[in-house]
């Protein structure tokens, strides 16, 4: 009942927010659900969200005689966001980019959409690499513009970025490029991540002789000249502008509002931060402790080990995208690592964090004094009870079953 009550309470707050004459949900006849569930989509009314529905579902089951008859009956649909809220997506033929869609993009351009250059990005970006290549001849060949890698940065698409390598595109020096792209992304793919940095390299770019850039870029040879140096190194915290460095353009903190702080971390809670196994197993048998504690700031948040970021993290978030995967055994790897390698999961710290905007509930949140498992309990149970917010998809379910199993007392 309570889930109930809750709910009702959620459909009223809705009709409040969004019906223009603030009507009861028990007077509502069906006009008024519709107009009100239209409207949390960003729809005017019902009839426009009807049709994006089928335009979305046309476009992805690449049926081009039902795009051509929504088309042909509203001409307003080929400029309008295919999501109507959903402004990454764009306009029908850039939605159809981002699926490979070639049939439906030449029968839109056909119809008179002319956004090409939205559309060739979002090729792009998705590594539907043949498809921009056909949206760059329908452009008429021209130059990658400046800024164009972007894209393939964030989604660390390695056959994008060799694509725009293939047009043409450059890639400047220091600020300003892409690096600081790759490095802030939320997709964790390491081995991606190292490609598209390599790429960079053999265009040209020059990387700052850092430690963490060596990580960054999954130079093992690089961290062991480091390690030969500074025998320390493993031991080492790194601040936030060292993890993230100007150098390369990163100055739109924060950067690590994406699960546990990786602020004051060692190269092991990089590792992990960043989901890079082989990384975090070469640490280790280096000496890595892998109860290394984080740098405690002067209000007392910090201290946690490597093993609270396999907790909740960026990571955790892949694995459970979209909602309802069950938790598989290889989703709790990093944990089941670190535990075998000595890892005390009755270690307490306490966690001062936000998530970044479009990641969830991005209030600053304070948790005291607790181990990895209740850290990842109560990061679940402390969030807004939407489903605009998804920082529960941040907890890995199974990295807490196995942390539990091992012997963890709350």
């Amino acid at each position: 009942m309570e889930g109930c009550a809750s709910s009702h309470a959620e459909v009223a707050a809705f009709f409040v927010e969004f019906h223009p004459d603030k009507i009861a949900p028990a007077l509502a006849k069906l006009a008024d659900a519709q107009l009100v569930l239209a409207r949390t989509y960003g729809a005017s009314s019902w009839t426009p969200l009807v049709q994006c529905c089928e335009l979305i579902h046309a476009i992805w089951t690449d049926d081009s005689d039902v795009v051509r008859r929504l088309v042909t009956a509203n001409r307003n649909l080929l400029t309008e966001d295919a999501g109507i809220g959903n402004r990454n997506w764009g306009p029908p033929l850039s939605y159809a980019a981002n699926l490979g869609r070639d049939r439906i993009i030449r029968l839109l351009y056909d119809l008179g959409a002319r956004e090409l250059e939205y559309a060739l990005d979002r090729a792009v970006l998705q590594s539907r690499v043949e498809t921009a290549a056909m949206l760059h001849e329908m452009l008429g060949r021209p130059a990658p513009p400046e800024g164009a890698l972007g894209g393939a940065a964030y989604t660390l698409s390695v056959p994008g970025t060799e694509f725009l390598f293939r047009l043409g595109a450059r890639l400047g020096q220091g600020a300003g490029t892409p690096v600081e792209t790759v490095i802030g992304s939320d997709s964790r793919r390491p081995a991606d991540k190292r490609h598209i940095l390599a790429l960079y390299a053999e265009h040209g770019y020059v990387y700052p002789d850092t430690r963490v850039m060596a990580f960054h870029r999954g130079r093992f040879d690089l961290l062991e000249q480091h390690l030969a140096r500074d025998p320390h190194l493993l031991g080492r915290t790194f601040a936030i502008h060292e993890i993230f460095p100007p150098e390369v353009g990163c100055d739109h903190a924060p950067y690590e509002a994406m699960g546990t702080p990786v602020d004051g971390g060692t190269l092991l809670h990089l590792a992990v931060y960043w989901d890079e196994l082989d990384m975090a197993e070469w640490l280790l048998d280096r000496g890595a402790d892998p109860n290394a504690r984080a740098a405690i700031d002067a209000d007392g948040f910090g201290g946690h080990t490597p093993l609270f970021n396999t907790a909740v993290s960026q990571a955790g978030f892949w694995i459970n995208y979209p909602r309802g995967r069950e938790p598989q055994p290889g989703d709790a790897q990093f944990t089941e690592l670190l535990l075998r390698r000595g890892a005390d999961p009755n270690v307490r710290a306490s966690i001062r964090m936000r998530l970044g905007s479009g990641h969830g509930d991005t209030r600053i949140r304070e948790f005291r004094d607790v181990t990895a498992l209740s850290w990842g309990r109560r990061f679940a149970q402390e969030q807004v009870p939407s489903d605009k917010h998804l920082e529960i998809l941040f907890v890995n379910v199974q990295a807490l079953r196995v942390i539990e199993a091992h012997g963890e007392v709350q």
